[in-house]
């Protein structure tokens, strides 16, 4: 075979990152010194939470988007938790409503104002009481709106409907999981959550190391990963691809990516060993251009690749390299990127060394790069749910509708910085 037939050609090839100057970044922010395997960061459009270091108790801090340079060590937070704060959610359908879980055993549902959070935030909306040791992962349902599930070192993974009437919750619309549900209760002590692009599967990663895919509407389990090399530990559906992506560790202790077919965890369809680090890979999907990242928990590195839903189902392209390790990544939606820099992709990286929350922008250089690339820019998921949460528990399956990038940008220069408005229209 000749080099031509087995190269294989990218427009994405030439990508790299460009972190952001200090000015531009968010500096002396008090990270959380937590231990658990989570990112601690959240981004959208409006705002950026990130999860703070606190004495008696747990919060976190919301600062505006484009709030950046020195953070007031005064700046008011939230902070209604009793317990260490352990994650923190936007909701994708409305960007002033953030989801917390905690070591106190419950999540919370907070209301931020418009302006930002100018006092200290100590009273919830809505408060979630049904687990009874602390809640280490949240998550919001893809595409119902309202609907959120909870997973906590009770063993015990719930959906909650937080629409429902009263400032407290006690009853889930849906129990997933329970211990009953398991020979061995560490089954269902889980390490990550990813739900499809419609929400009707859920895939998990266990104590045990295992993957497995589950109707969360009846807590079945559909399929179990039965590879005894490749030790799971963070999963993720890869939509549009059919494929379902997992990182852990090999038999050998090498970090390791394993993409499988969600309708049959039988065998791996591709494994690749990386590196003998120890710290937990993140993985982050762009649906709209099939890119994967890969950012390990203590690395200064990311790397980048390609996907595609034949073999050799995965490219290599590149990396971005730092000296300074990451604790943890926030991901900004698609709605929020900088289309006149044809940024494709952005990070937050949590540089805990230096208090520092870090922006980093996933460029493609194009030679006019002012002008708006409707190549690099397809219809993406709009931010409007596709059903309410009880259409959903009836047996509802639907995707989101799709936004259309408008190629219409506006700049309004300041005198201290610019604001930009992206356009967007909405197709069903």
């Amino acid at each position: 075979m000749s080099w031509r037939s087995s190269f294989r050609c990218s427009k994405f090839r030439h990508i790299f990152g460009k972190s952001a100057t200090k000015e531009h970044s968010y500096d002396g922010v008090p990270i959380t010194r937590s231990v658990h395997d989570n990112h601690y960061c959240s981004a959208n459009p409006c705002f950026i939470a990130v999860v703070t270091e606190c004495a008696g108790g747990g919060s976190f801090l919301v600062l505006p988007i484009h709030h950046t340079g020195r953070v007031d060590p005064q700046h008011p937070r939230v902070c209604g938790h009793s317990g260490r704060v352990l994650d923190v959610k936007w909701n994708p359908f409305d960007d002033y409503c953030i989801a917390s879980c905690s070591e106190d055993c419950t999540v919370k549902i907070w209301d931020i104002p418009v302006c930002g959070v100018q006092q200290n935030l100590t009273k919830a909306r809505k408060t979630l009481i049904g687990h009874s040791r602390r809640v280490g992962l949240i998550e919001w349902h893809p595409t119902a709106e309202n609907l959120l599930l909870s997973a906590a070192y009770d063993y015990k993974v719930l959906l909650w409907d937080v629409s429902q009437a009263g400032a407290v919750i006690r009853y889930p619309v849906r129990v997933v999981l329970m211990p009953i549900h398991h020979r061995y209760p560490s089954e269902a002590l889980l390490l990550s959550v990813s739900f499809n692009s419609d929400g009707s599967r859920l895939a998990v990663t266990s104590k045990d190391r295992h993957v497995r895919v589950l109707d969360p509407r009846t807590g079945k389990i559909l399929q179990v990963s039965s590879s005894n090399s490749h030790k799971a530990n963070k999963v993720l559906y890869i939509g549009g691809l059919k494929l379902l992506l997992s990182t852990g560790s090999s038999s050998w202790n090498h970090r390791q990516i394993v993409l499988w077919d969600p309708d049959d965890l039988s065998e791996p369809l591709y494994e690749e060993d990386l590196d003998g680090s120890a710290g937990v890979l993140f993985p982050f999907y762009d649906p709209d251009t099939h890119m994967l990242y890969l950012a390990g928990k203590g690395d200064g590195n990311i790397r980048y690749y390609e996907l595609s839903a034949e073999k050799p189902y995965i490219s290599y392209l590149t990396e971005y390299r730092s000296l300074l390790p990451q604790k943890g990544l926030g991901v900004m939606p698609k709605r929020g990127l900088d289309v006149t820099a044809c940024e494709i992709f952005r990070f937050y990286r949590l540089i805990a060394i230096k208090d520092l929350v870090e922006p980093l922008s996933m460029i493609i250089p194009r030679k006019e790069s002012g002008i708006f690339q409707e190549d690099l820019y397809p219809m993406t998921a709009g931010n409007q749910a596709a059903m309410t949460a009880q259409e959903w528990l009836l047996g509802v399956n639907r995707g989101l509708g799709e936004m259309l990038f408008h190629a219409t940008v506006l700049f309004l220069e300041t005198s201290v910085s610019f604001r930009q408005t992206r356009k967007y229209v909405l197709l069903q």
